[in-house]
């Protein structure tokens, strides 16, 4: 795979045989983040569990201590009072039948996460080939699915952020952009591993965490040691 300079001057920087303490880690991260934008940095982490198994699924939420860096764009399915609620506390776009038409018809997609109320999930179910590979299908674990729908827009709009393990057994999260410096993002990475741990599934056998890379959206992969957590 070709890699331009820049890439590769920053990865003669890593070494890729040690895992490195997590604050040290996230330091070479910002030190090797080249780009001419602000970076997201990303955490991967592999787990000792089988997805295929539905008692060995992880998956949930949480909010970031310091947000995302990123404005999310809520779209919300509500009707009547709820409706009203969801806009007073900030969605970007509320509707029902209406929402599901514009994303069948005009294939429509200018948002980042979907939040229903229980009542509407009988309308949003039918977009679910659509939103399910997207990883935009609300959720009551994520909540997402929820009648305090502006709680659920406040928390997104916070930094709120869902994991869950892709097909290969791996969490893919933002935990911040480079900008942050450091001590933000180790805040935001703690509390982040944290809560994958917490979520470990009763059914898990041997290691859990079997590794875990950070990463900027250009720069190269740093491994970090898991020990402390």
């Amino acid at each position: 795979m070709f890699r331009g300079k820049k890439y590769q001057d920053s990865a003669k920087q890593i070494d890729r045989s040690v895992q490195y303490e997590p604050a040290d880690a996230l330091g070479l991260v910002c030190k090797t983040a080249s780009a001419k934008f602000d970076e997201t940095v990303e955490i991967h982490i592999r787990l000792g569990v089988d997805s295929r198994h539905a008692d060995q699924q992880v998956r949930g939420a949480i909010v970031l201590p310091n947000g995302t860096g990123k404005t999310r764009r809520v779209l919300v399915f509500a009707k009547d009072a709820k409706a009203d609620e969801a806009r007073a506390a900030g969605a970007d776009f509320v509707g029902g039948m209406d929402m599901v038409e514009r994303i069948q018809k005009e294939n429509w997609f200018d948002f980042d996460v979907v939040v229903a109320t229980p009542d509407m999930m009988g309308i949003v179910g039918r977009l679910g080939k659509l939103l399910g590979p997207k990883g935009l299908m609300p959720s009551p674990k994520a909540g997402t699915v929820t009648p305090n729908v502006t709680n659920a827009i406040k928390e997104i709009k916070a930094g709120k952020i869902e994991y869950r393990l892709d097909k290969t057994n791996i969490i893919h999260c933002p935990i911040g952009k480079v900008s942050f410096g450091v001590e933000k993002l180790n805040e935001n990475m703690d509390a982040l591993v944290n809560a994958v741990i917490k979520a470990k599934p009763a059914a898990a056998k041997g290691q859990y965490i079997r590794s875990c890379v950070i990463a900027s959206t250009m720069g190269p992969g740093v491994k970090v040691s898991t020990a402390k957590y």
